[in-house]
């Protein structure tokens, strides 16, 4: 009798043992999926907010002035990436310091921005782009107390790197050709036009 009990409780505990091990297999059966990703994964995609400073010089057409100085502004943009290739759009709005005088005449742009697409490659963390889109801008002649100044559109191309260095942080260095197209100016009397050259650091806020 004794032993009846005893292989009794044995085949309880050896029943009880199986079904918590089958229940073990069913839940890890029933694991939810997840994406086998690295924790330090960086990813640029999403909205930005950022200021830049850097330097412009260029020049008119039609005439000898070559319009020089500081320039700083605010940029936004939005990427998207896909494994390492990023690309987006960027907007900026700079105040320029460039100008330059020959004689009477003097040629400044005051002001100018761009809308731009972005597509590059990301090492990580280090993000080199090339980038192109509209341009727009003034020039402004001034002679004798006599002022002019017209608001015109064009091109750019450029190219730069970024590098982000903090939580939510990146550090830019970009360079940017740009094109205004020419206008008739009254005060010359020939039509002129304004391209310079725009190299600037920046950085970046990422949401």
């Amino acid at each position: 009798m004794k032993g009846l009990v005893v292989g009794a409780a044995a085949l309880v505990a050896a029943g009880w043992t199986a079904s918590a091990e089958a229940a073990d297999m069913n839940y890890g059966g029933r694991a939810p999926y997840t994406v086998n990703q690295p924790l330090n994964a960086y990813s640029w995609a999403g909205p930005y907010l950022g200021g830049n400073i850097g330097y412009e010089w260029g020049s008119v057409s039609n005439s000898p002035v070559k319009p020089s100085g500081f320039t700083g502004g605010v940029q936004a943009g939005y990427n998207f990436q896909n494994g390492p290739f990023v690309f987006g759009v960027e907007g900026d709005i700079q105040a320029a310091g460039a100008d330059d005088t020959f004689a009477p005449w003097k040629f400044s742009n005051p002001w100018f921005g761009t809308l731009r697409g972005r597509a590059g490659y990301a090492f990580s963390n280090v993000l080199f782009y090339a980038t192109a889109g509209l341009a727009f801008g003034e020039l402004r002649a001034q002679t004798f107390g006599w002022t002019e100044s017209h608001t015109t559109a064009g091109w750019t191309i450029g190219a730069g790197a970024e590098v982000g260095f903090a939580p939510n942080w990146s550090a830019k260095l970009e360079y940017l050709y740009i094109d205004l197209s020419t206008s008739q100016f009254a005060i010359t009397g020939v039509s002129n036009g304004y391209s310079a050259s725009v190299v600037r650091a920046g950085v970046n806020y990422h949401f």
